[in-house]
């Protein structure tokens, strides 16, 4: 066996081989791909056969990329290997990469298959464009406000049909408060009165908020779209590559297509890095912390993890917690009504359920069944 450690910055990349003689062989790379594949070449000239690196940012993907296929790698967590200080350089953290994966010192990261990966990209780029809508959303409906447009009030959130109709009219210059009044909905108007309604779309609107306003609708239906083909291109990867996995998760309840792509996307379909199911709910965050001293319980809360897996878990608890006849609105209803337990504690738990049947059906090859059927039948 002979070790590399990798040193991966933003411009540079540093090498160390550690031969079993425990002959050192150390070089400096950059990290355009030419040079890349030059580090390739150098690792297999020396015999290399193990590469291990740290998950430095995104740093770490393109390096990967190129070695992949070529040694068997390792991605490692910085905070597991972290050098002591004072006694820390380039070359010494290579070194020391090195030394701890020729001692089988660390264990390495999971990383998927390259689909999974690029599901992740889709995936994650969903999230971000969520958040911007979401902000995006607030900037316009400051900047109605701001023209004394109190259409907002009366909603149930500025997302609505209803509310972003009018707001598309006064962007293209419609003002009178009767036409406008004609693009609310009707249970708003019935629900607060016609005159409270006619008296919250009056406000004094100029040209350059109506300029202001058609250019956050132009941004949000940007990243609408945007979002919408970036599913629709998950979906189309998972029924392509996962077909089965992708129909066997979507038969738990709370979960539908949006929610099988993003669980394939950070988990993948194969099993084998995660020995038990526990060890994936630890992964994802979702598993209660250890935090004991002196016989007295310090805390609970869950640990850190995959935050994108463990978003998506949890808004599905919440949707199989108001699926009716299934076996986890009845852990809600027990848990919040029966027991007086805090709803938001609640529902992680369901979502740390569910991640162990989504475990069992990846690892299983079986869609999800009911715990209660077999004592129904008996």
């Amino acid at each position: 066996m002979r070790a590399c450690g990798l040193d991966v910055h933003k411009d540079s990349v540093f090498v160390c081989i550690i031969t079993e003689d425990g002959e050192l062989f150390q070089e400096k790379f950059g990290v355009l791909t030419p040079e890349l594949e030059q580090m390739r070449r150098y690792l297999q000239d020396h015999g290399t056969t193990d590469v291990c690196m740290e998950s430095t940012s995104v740093y770490w993907i393109p390096v990967w990329n190129v070695l992949e296929g070529h040694f068997n790698l390792k991605l490692v967590n910085p905070y597991f290997i972290r050098q002591l200080p004072g006694r820390k350089s380039d070359i010494k953290d290579a070194v020391w990469i090195a030394t701890c994966l020729m001692k089988d010192l660390i264990r390495g990261s999971y990383v998927p298959e390259s689909i999974v990966r690029q599901l992740r990209q889709y995936n994650r780029m969903i999230f971000d464009l969520n958040k911007e809508i979401s902000r995006k959303l607030v900037k316009l409906d400051a900047c109605v406000q701001r023209c004394n447009i109190r259409l907002s009030n009366y909603v149930s959130t500025v997302d609505s049909k209803g509310y972003q109709s009018v707001v598309r009219d006064i962007s293209e210059g419609v003002t009178d408060p009767g036409k406008l009044l004609k693009r609310v909905h009707r249970r708003t108007v019935n629900r607060w009165g016609r005159d409270t309604i006619l008296a919250s779309l009056c406000g004094v609107i100029t040209e350059t908020d109506c300029d202001i306003m058609r250019m956050y609708l132009e941004e949000l239906d940007i990243a609408r779209a945007h979002l919408a083909e970036c599913q629709r291109k998950m979906t189309q990867m998972c029924r392509e590559h996962f077909p089965k996995h992708f129909q066997r998760i979507q038969t738990m309840p709370g979960v539908g297509e949006r929610s099988a792509t993003a669980i394939i996307a950070e988990v993948g379909v194969d099993m084998t890095s995660f020995e038990t199911a526990a060890a994936l709910v630890s992964w994802a965050g979702l598993k209660p912390r250890n935090d004991e001293s002196a016989g007295k319980i310090k805390s609970r809360r869950i640990t850190h993890g995959n935050k994108y897996l463990r978003k998506s878990m949890v808004e599905c608890s919440w949707a199989a917690a108001n699926t009716r006849n299934c076996f986890f609105s009845r852990f809600s209803y027990t848990q919040t009504v029966v027991r007086h337990k805090n709803r938001m504690k609640v529902q992680v738990a369901i979502a740390r359920k569910m991640l162990v049947a989504v475990w069992h059906i990846l690892s299983g090859g079986v869609a999800y069944r009911e715990c209660f059927e077999h004592q129904e039948a008996a």
